[in-house]
């Protein structure tokens, strides 16, 4: 639907954002594919292709993997990956979000296929190239993400950029070797990340005295409350704020404050979730909320 408005004598074209891609994630919702499917027909043939309608065949595609109906989540993110590559001559990544929503998800999509299928090399080779590919562009932490859950466990730790930090000075990873780190990868703006702080407090207080130590990672994005724009000294200060006032249960958990590290560790959501061994060596990597209960054992076994 495109609305005309008349403003200030300047004549200016307004698409209905997102409802295509709303409409055909409630269709997925319901387990309706065929329904999803006709609705992105219907869309084509209205509006040819557009940015949101790759941004709808991703999602079909993710709904397509989450049935582990492979088939069709390999068809669909194909066909989403080569209209978001059609689309992006002429355009930037940073500047369109369905962009990103499509491209990143196609990749995300196609590698969890080739790892479902047994084809786990596969699956990293490709991961491999588009990382190299999309280096340094606004899906590449998400890229980087779906590289770490088919590789990291097993290996060593990334090492942690810590020249900028709010709270206590962090350390090295490499010297805090004999402990058992929980890394939490988390954002200022997600209520998510807030939700999963009773937990974590809750595990400090129990297995700290034995050797648990947290790290709390976090990034700028640009902005502070209400969505507004500040620039980074404003945003560290608020990011401070938030910590002391959401995340005082952490204690003395130190917050390094870097976008290398949410590249680094694939942390394109948030929370992220990693628990390092007394050797330095991943034992759990997990976008995502956990319960006590289910990070409580892990940790044991580790202590």
């Amino acid at each position: 639907m495109r609305i005309r408005l008349v403003a200030a004598g300047l004549l200016a074209t307004v698409t209905a954002y997102g409802a295509i891609v709303r409409d055909v994630r409630a269709a997925l919702d319901g387990g309706g594919f065929t329904r999803a499917r006709q609705l992105i027909e219907q869309y084509k043939n209205k509006e040819g292709e557009t940015p949101e309608l790759a941004a709808a065949v991703s999602w079909l595609a993710r709904g397509a993997l989450k049935t582990k109906d492979y088939a069709l989540a390999e068809t669909a993110a194909r066909e989403a990956r080569e209209l978001a590559l059609r689309l992006l001559e002429g355009r930037s990544l940073k500047d369109d979000r369905n962009l990103r929503t499509a491209l990143g998800a196609s990749i995300e999509v196609q590698a969890h296929v080739m790892a479902a299928r047994d084809e786990r090399s596969e699956a990293v080779a490709f991961l491999t190239e588009e990382l190299e590919r999309w280096r340094g562009t606004p899906i590449e932490t998400r890229i980087r993400k779906n590289f770490n859950l088919l590789t990291l466990e097993g290996k060593p730790a990334p090492p942690l950029a810590l020249d900028e930090y709010v709270g206590p000075p962090p350390m090295p990873l490499e010297k805090l070797k004999g402990k058992v780190l929980l890394l939490f990868f988390w954002a200022h703006w997600c209520p998510d990340c807030k939700d999963e702080v009773p937990a974590l407090a809750r595990l400090k207080r129990e297995f700290g005295p034995q050797g648990l130590v947290i790290i709390a990672p976090t990034r700028r994005y640009g902005y502070v409350a209400g969505g507004r724009d500040a620039g980074p000294e404003e945003e560290l200060a608020y990011i401070d704020e938030v910590r002391r006032r959401h995340y005082a249960e952490l204690g003395d958990a130190p917050v390094p404050v870097s976008r290398e590290n949410f590249v680094r560790y694939g942390s394109s959501t948030t929370p992220t979730l990693v628990l390092v061994d007394r050797e330095g060596v991943v034992r759990l990597y997990h976008p995502g909320n956990l319960s006590y209960e289910e990070l409580a054992p892990k940790v044991k076994a580790l202590l």
